[in-house]
């Protein structure tokens, strides 16, 4: 049963008023006075309803961040940089995954719009330029996170996509490779397409490589599993040399199925490289090759963006964009600087 702030009044004896400057003003009221109603808060098990309290104040202090896969380590990561920069503005993170489903991305953004927060993060599945263009409009700002806008009008943090497809591909030629396969999807995923369309440009640049695109129905483990053993099933001859996946959960999902069913020896029959760079590459079997995006800055860039577009709704919209990096491992056939530095 719910107590209420009069209930407190009442068994403290004193005034609601006194109750309401001991939850929000407490230097407004003697020791004493607090003392009481601290007492009977505890006695009753009392807990203020902060969401009405922020809707009277017309202002909430909760942030809604949406993304594609919570169980990716990326966007944990993400989550955390924005949590911690929250944090140090007094607000909190209330995190959705959409799990790559439009309409579950769409009941989030109800949810959010409906609870009035301070403003909103998302990693989109496809495009949610409209939708976000009527929260703003509402007077929740809104930013996109490891996605750019098409059209300019939302504030973006994000990681040159084409770019860390290109540098991955080129890396994997680099070591000889020529027949390479990229294995993303779905394709309605941005990130998925502008990685591929990077990944074009390094085969285009090298008239003697080929690129085979391997669609998968999502960005996971499994989907990788799937992938790598209809590789390991194909004749030495049919397969590809080199495999970039578009993040180092299908990578991670490669390597198990090439390695488990031991036809297909890593590095040296397939190459293999990865996006993201989450912790386990390092732990893997054979530590996995991958491009590096700073994801705890990106969710911690985001919140900046949008206290500035909460402070002032007519700021100029920002389109930051970071450099990705490779980090090289031995599933493309190099002793990494970390591996050297733990022994390996």
């Amino acid at each position: 049963m719910t107590v209420s702030v009069k209930e407190v009044a009442q068994r403290a004896g004193v005034s609601v008023g006194t109750v309401s400057n001991v939850l929000n003003h407490p230097e407004r009221v003697s020791e004493a006075a607090r003392r009481k109603v601290t007492d009977a808060i505890r006695d009753l098990g009392f807990v203020r309803n902060d969401a009405a309290r922020q809707l009277r104040a017309g202002r909430s202090t909760t942030l809604g961040l949406v993304v594609l896969d919570v169980r990716n380590p990326f966007f944990t990561d993400v989550a955390l940089g924005a949590e911690d920069a929250a944090a140090a503005a007094g607000l909190s993170v209330l995190l959705g995954n959409s799990d790559e489903n439009p309409e579950r991305e769409s009941t989030y953004l109800d949810l959010f719009e409906e609870q009035r927060v301070f403003g909103v993060l998302i990693s989109p599945v496809g495009d949610v330029g409209e939708r976000l263009h009527r929260l703003r409009e509402r007077g929740t700002p809104a930013v996109l996170v490891d996605r750019v806008s098409a059209d300019e009008t939302t504030s973006s943090v994000s990681v040159d996509d084409v770019e860390g497809g290109r540098v991955a591909v080129e890396h994997l030629i680099a070591q000889g490779r020529r027949r390479i396969a990229y294995v993303g999807g779905p394709f309605a995923i941005r990130q998925v397409t502008d990685r591929l369309e990077g990944a074009q440009r390094a085969i285009d640049a090298s008239p003697d490589a080929a690129l085979e695109v391997l669609t998968t129905h999502g960005l996971t483990v499994l989907e990788g599993r799937r992938i790598g053993e209809q590789i390991a099933a194909r004749p030495a001859a049919r397969r590809p040399d080199a495999v970039f996946a578009a993040n180092d959960l299908l990578a991670m999902g490669l390597l198990q199925a090439l390695v488990m069913q031991g036809r297909v020896r890593v590095p040296d029959d397939v190459a293999l490289i990865g996006f993201d760079d989450i912790d386990f590459m390092t732990a893997a079997v054979v530590p996995i090759s991958s491009v590096r995006q700073p994801s705890r800055l990106i969710g911690e860039t985001a919140v900046r963006l949008l206290l500035a577009e909460s402070e002032d709704p007519s700021v100029e919209r920002q389109r930051i964009e970071f450099t990705p990096e490779l980090v090289a491992r031995a599933s493309t056939g190099v002793v990494a600087e970390d591996q050297r530095n733990s022994g390996a």
